[in-house]
Formats: C-alpha cells, structure tokens, sequence
C-alpha cells in the first residue's frame, strides 16, 4: 500500500478533497499538527518553534542557533517514524519532505487561480478581500519559502515536482479524490524492496540528523543500506576536527555501517560553519540608540560566538521581543521614545524569563536600584569591558538554562 501526500495552497478545498481520499481508501491522516507534536517529543523542542520551520520568515537568530534547520531534522525525523512501513494520507507542508527515492509515494499538489480562492473563502465567510488576499499572498510565500530550503525549487506549484497537479477550480473535491484513487492503483506506486529500503535510509538519515543537531551541528544527511554520507555546506577552518567531531557522532547510532564526509555544493559560498554552543548566549538582544557602538559590540560578542540581533530604538526591540524570543537583552537607558527603563518595565512583565542587562553611560545610582528593582540581571556602567560583558552574558545563560531544566 502507498503513500500519498497532498500540497495545496490556501483557499483550495484540500480538507474535503483530503476527507474524500481518506473515506475511500481507508488509509490514516498525518498532517502538519500531528509531525509537529511527535517532532517536539523526539527533538525537545516547543511546538511553536518547530512551527515556525513553515514560515518564509526566519529568525535574525538562526545562524547563530540553527532552530529552524534542527526543527526541519525534527520534522524529518517524526515523519519517517510515524510513516514506519505503513500507508498514510500525509497533508501539508511536512509531505514535501519525503525523498523521491521512495518511489511508492504518490505526490499531488491541489490550487486554483487566485479569484477562485477568493470566492472559496468567502463561502467560508470571509468578506474582507484584502484580509483574503494578504493572508493567500503569505501562504503562498511560505509555500514557495519551504519547497526552495528543500528542494532549490522556486515554485512551489511546479508540476514537475509532483505526480499530479490538479486545478482545483475545474474540478469538486469527488472528482480530484477519484483522480487520486485512480493513479494510486498503478504499478509504478507499489512497494517494492527497492521502495521499502529507500524509506528506511529515509529513517537512518532523520536519525543521524537529529542526533547531529543535538550537539549544535547543520550538515545535510544521506543514507543507503546503513552508509551514511555527511555533507558540510559552509566553511570551516579545521575540516578534519569537525570531519572527525560528525563521525564519532553519526556512527553510535544504530544501524550505521559506515560514514562518509564531504564538502557540499555551497561549501565554498561566503557562509561559515557555526556549531551551536548550549552553554553560551546565541539569542542576545542588543539595544541602542548609538549605532556605531552597538554595530561594535554585536561583532566582539560574535567573535565569542555569542549570537546578537540589533535594535536602535525601544519600539523596535518590543517587537523583535515578541516575534524572537531573544534569552537575553542588552539595554541603554536614555533612548528617543521608548527609553530602556519603560523597555525592562514591560519586558519582565510579560516575559519575566528574559534576562535584561541594563548598559548605559547616563545613569544614577537612583537609576540602577529602580532598575533592580524591576528585576535587571546586571547594571553595568559604559565604557564596558568586554571581558566583564561576556562574564555576565554567561551568567546570565547559565541562569536561564537552570531555570528551564
């Protein structure tokens, strides 16, 4: 029996072509929720993190953290255990992740011109067309975000990606379902030994990624028959440390025969190769309103591979605060607007768990104890010592992760 996967854009009646396909085939649904709960048991990670792996948008802390390659491992990893030799209905954005190696899985892709979609939503009861368009125009940009991080593909509709595309406009949810049910029963679909083995390497390959990704490593993952091949996709000083480092790793895990490294095809790219560290700062917030200053500061903190994002203003930092989830925050007093003492002030009350080191060169003693007092980690006095800074950032690391374990 096989598998199928539907990827639709919005507005394009996949529950019900997804309800048709499942009623008649009897096969069980995996959909996006489903990966997303089984990956945050198997990676540690909060759903909602691993959720933002769908989205065009990345993190200004990515290269630093590598969240969103470890949460697409995660994905990977849910999938292949959940698939486990069995058929399924797999709808959604996780779908596009199984190889084409696995031959017995029949790809379809579900969407309609963009007036169709409007008038499909507004049956749904949605009046607003702009609202409609705005929230078709950001699927279809996560859409095309997603398939182009997975495949190098910039359309996400292109039909030679998948085995059926089906227009939606032309056709009801009956018709698609039996269009589906009718290529399912081909030859090309069914499982063979070769099909079989190719999910499995599927597994093996999630499992060692994952594992990597545990000890803050991004490399690509290929597996057949129990070989493993590493792929290192960005510079790194010391090829042979970090070769060695990812095979020590990747062959403990069961099933591996052998590994194999190589340098990928962006290798040689203008991108460096960063472990993630757990034990230091990689989401630090730093805001200030001197640009020259921060911009400094933000390259000695890298430097330390302490990974920051910059904000010049209170108003701004508010809003990377609640679309990035930074651990720490570096913060001047005396700023237009918003000034940093109002910034800690609505910061530890609606995300008490970020640490906020108070940096300024304008302040009094009256101006530390309120700070204190509103639950500042540090006070520190500019011109800053870089020694005493990363001293802290770590103090204040170590005292976010003893909280959360």
């Amino acid at each position: 029996m096989s598998v199928i996967t539907l990827f639709s854009g919005i507005f394009c009646g996949a529950d019900a072509v997804v309800r048709d396909v499942m009623d008649s085939t009897g096969y069980p649904l995996i959909d996006d929720s489903r990966v997303i709960a089984i990956a945050a048991d198997l990676s540690g990670m909060p759903e909602s993190k691993i959720q933002r792996a769908f989205s065009a948008k990345a993190s200004v802390f990515n290269k630093f953290t590598h969240e969103k390659e470890c949460s697409i491992a995660g994905l990977r990893l849910a999938l292949a255990t959940e698939l486990a030799g069995r058929p399924a209905v797999v709808s959604g954005f996780s779908g596009l992740l199984l190889p084409r190696t696995i031959s017995h899985v029949l790809r379809v892709c579900l969407i309609a011109e963009t007036p169709f979609r409007i008038a499909q939503a507004q049956k749904a009861q949605m009046q607003d067309e702009k609202e409609i368009l705005k929230q078709i125009h950001a699927r279809d940009a996560d859409s095309a975000a997603w398939i182009e991080n997975l495949w190098g593909i910039k359309d996400p509709w292109d039909s030679e990606f998948y085995d059926m595309v089906i227009p939606m406009s032309q056709v009801d949810a009956a018709k698609a379902g039996a269009l589906i049910e009718e290529n399912l029963l081909k030859d090309a679909l069914r499982r063979t030994e070769v099909s079989i083995q190719a999910e499995k390497d599927f597994l093996l390959a999630a499992t060692v990624e994952m594992a990597l990704c545990r000890s803050g490593h991004d490399v690509s993952v290929s597996a057949e028959k129990g070989a493993v091949v590493l792929s290192i996709n960005k510079q790194v000083l010391m090829l042979a440390r970090l070769e060695e480092e990812l095979q020590s790793i990747a062959e403990k895990i069961p099933g591996v025969a052998s590994v194999t490294t190589r340098v990928g095809k962006d290798f040689h790219q203008a991108h460096i190769y960063r472990k993630h560290s757990f034990e230091i700062p990689s989401k630090v917030l730093l805001v200030d309103d001197e640009r020259e200053f921060v911009q400094t500061l933000s390259e000695r903190l890298e430097l330390r591979d302490m990974g920051s994002a910059v904000a010049y203003d209170g108003e701004s930092a508010l809003s990377i605060v609640n679309e990035e989830e930074p651990e720490v925050m570096i913060i001047d007093l005396k700023m237009p607007g918003i000034d940093g003492m109002e910034v800690l002030r609505q910061v530890k009350r609606t995300r008490p768990e970020i640490e906020v080191i108070v940096l300024t060169g304008h302040g009094s003693e009256n101006d530390r104890q309120q700070c204190m007092a509103l639950g500042a980690f540090a006070y520190i006095q500019k011109p800053v010592d870089i020694e005493e800074l990363s001293d802290t950032l770590k103090r204040a690391h170590a005292k976010i992760r003893q909280t959360i374990s």
